[in-house]
């Protein structure tokens, strides 16, 4: 560039631009200004990030709602959000509660957190490792503020462990893995104690509320007190239902809303059911309330089960997974594949059923990548075993996910994978004994499904509201699309059993969702990928973090609550240690010394 000097006493003092280089400057200059207002401009108006809602219920069985073709266990506020958004039809959880809610929390196979064996009890000295970011501490990150309404099951034995340490903001639930619905004690093996917070302290006052009552209430309290300066929101609605309770009332629901369902005639159903019913009329409320405060147009709400349900009498509980194999802890389908959907106006292909395959470790990344962390998630989607697939559902894309670990545990000498649509199950976690195909089948006619309870439940009424609810024609055909049934017979294929020392078991279970016909002889090429890809993944597997309850944990010293009770003691002394010697259950002890075999 040209310069000329301006002097002043005949020595220059200053260097400047001629008069046609100062007008480009200041074009340049002027040009930049608006530049910079144009992206204040677009950022200003740029879509807020949409709040969160994730609904997990608990021990809900594949065949307990009415979007999967189930017309005996009235769920129309979901179900309405089903038809209005996305059915997951092939949505895998982990077998059982511990396990699936790392999964959720992390991102990561449980195999890799060391939470892939049983669950977490109350007297573990263990929890979720510290070193794991979990989901809310990620959001959190994003701007968002975290808020927890029910369980949590991923350890309280120390405070550090439980949820207002993790990431959320609020908390009113329980620590363990279940308790009575009305007095909020949890019996666990020989010992008892109430287990209910509000935030850390003991929440005495809420005895005799039923529990999911309180866990709507804190819901939608959470949702009327939010402001926008507090950032977009994730709310974790964790219900009890439909676990069930202690021994002594393993099914507490009140009378009133038993009667409501007579056609049921099975008595224990009937009661699973009412619990079932009130936990779907706690998603309408949510619901309601969401578009009461103006948030439910940007909005996600997923709702999902953790597991498969305990079916007629396992768990001294009644959920159906018809026509699915198997039950809760077991790898059959009934086992892990849950009931799950997606609703938001943010999904441009919304009204209709995904049969791509996902996992719930893929909810972590799928609902950053939704909150805008791209960056985040490009720094951490190596260390995942969960894919994004946010763009599969907004944009009805193929699915990433072409693999799926069910789980591998040492213990039990159990393991199953599918790839693509075949699947292999290795072992058995009950020798046996839960690898059928156990009712109640539930009434299935869909002459008998009552379509208008969709439209009169409150969020079929947001749904309309919003022109989102499919007319009943388009309804009918995403529930029979969504309706698992089992082939008649079949030329090829045989039966399998599956023990501990038996030979892996190979089903091509997109055509046979019902695991009837074993097919490993017939293709042992396809059984071999499966076992090596199989074998590949157990060398990475982190050992089962179980450990011996510490009898110092039992609710009887601390004015029978159960509590944080690691912090009471020294846990780095080797002789206070040695004082913990509560055994393993039998079914360990005897176990724990198998090696799998692939």
């Amino acid at each position: 560039m040209k310069y000329t000097c301006v002097q002043k006493g005949g020595g220059p003092i200053r260097q400047g631009f001629n008069s046609s280089e100062a007008h480009t400057m200041q074009f340049l200059l002027l040009f930049w200004l608006l530049l910079s207002l144009l992206n204040a401009s677009e950022t200003a108006n740029a879509p807020a990030k949409p709040h969160i809602i994730f609904i997990l219920a608990d021990d809900l069985g594949f065949n307990d709602v009415g979007f999967h073709g189930s017309a005996q266990i009235p769920t129309p506020n979901i179900d309405a959000l089903a038809y209005s958004g996305i059915i997951l039809n092939r949505y895998y959880v982990a077998p059982i509660c511990t396990p699936s809610r790392s999964a959720l929390m992390t991102g990561k196979y449980p195999i890799h957190t060391g939470m892939q064996h049983s669950v977490l009890y109350a007297a573990e000295p263990r929890g979720l490792p510290l070193h794991e970011k979990i989901l809310p501490q990620y959001l959190n990150d994003l701007g968002y503020t975290s808020h927890i309404a029910g369980k949590w099951h991923l350890g309280h034995w120390k405070l550090e462990y439980t949820p207002l340490y993790r990431g959320f903001s609020s908390h009113v639930g329980f620590w363990s893995g279940h308790h009575d619905y009305n007095d909020h004690t949890a019996v666990e093996k020989h010992l008892w104690g109430l287990d209910m917070r509000n935030g850390t302290n003991v929440a005495y006052n809420l005895h005799g509320q039923y529990t999911t009552d309180v866990i709507t209430r804190h819901s939608v309290s959470v949702i009327a007190n939010h402001e926008a300066a507090m950032g977009p929101l994730f709310l974790y609605v964790s219900h009890a239902a439909g676990h069930s309770g202690n021994p002594y009332n393993p099914l507490p629901v009140s009378d009133d809303d038993v009667m409501k369902l007579n056609h049921i005639i099975h008595y224990k159903r009937r009661r699973y059911a009412a619990m079932v019913a009130k936990m779907d009329d706690s998603v309408g409320q949510i619901v309601e309330q969401l578009r009461k405060k103006n948030m439910l147009e940007n909005s996600i709400i997923v709702f999902s089960s953790d597991n498969g349900g305990p079916a007629q009498g396992f768990n001294l509980n009644f959920a159906s997974n018809s026509p699915l194999r198997g039950v809760k802890n077991t790898l059959w389908e009934g086992g892990v594949r849950a009931a799950g959907l997606v609703w938001s106006p943010l999904l441009e292909k919304r009204r209709r059923v995904l049969d791509e395959t996902m996992h719930i470790s893929d909810w972590l990344p799928t609902l950053m990548e939704a909150a805008g962390g791209h960056a985040a998630l490009a720094n951490l989607s190596q260390s995942l075993d969960g894919m994004s697939i946010w763009k599969t559902l907004v944009h009805d894309l193929p699915s990433p996910r072409k693999t799926v670990l069910h789980n591998i545990d040492d213990i039990w000498g159990s393991a199953a994978l599918t790839v693509g649509d075949w699947k292999m199950i290795q072992g058995t976690n009950y020798n046996g004994r839960w690898d059928g195909w156990y009712g109640p089948a539930g009434e299935r006619d869909p002459h008998l499904y009552d379509w208008n309870l969709v439209l009169k439940s409150r969020s079929g009424k947001e749904m309309v509201g919003l022109n989102m609810l499919p007319s009943r024609a388009d309804q009918q055909r995403l529930r029979a699309a969504a309706t698992v049934t089992c082939q008649g017979g079949s030329t090829q294929g045989a039966s399998c059993v599956a023990t501990a020392f038996s030979a892996p078991c190979l089903f091509r279970v997109r055509d046979d969702p019902c695991e009837q016909f074993n097919l490993a002889e017939q293709y042992p090429k396809v059984l071999e990928l499966l076992r090596a890809e199989l074998q590949h993944i157990n060398t990475t597997v982190v050992p089962p973090s179980n450990q011996p309850d510490d009898p110092r944990a039992s609710p009887m010293y601390f004015n029978y609550t159960w509590t944080n009770f690691g912090d009471y003691y020294d846990y780095t002394n080797e002789a206070v240690l040695k004082q913990s010697s509560v055994l393993m259950d039998n079914v360990e002890k005897t176990a724990k010394n198998k090696v799998i075999k692939f």
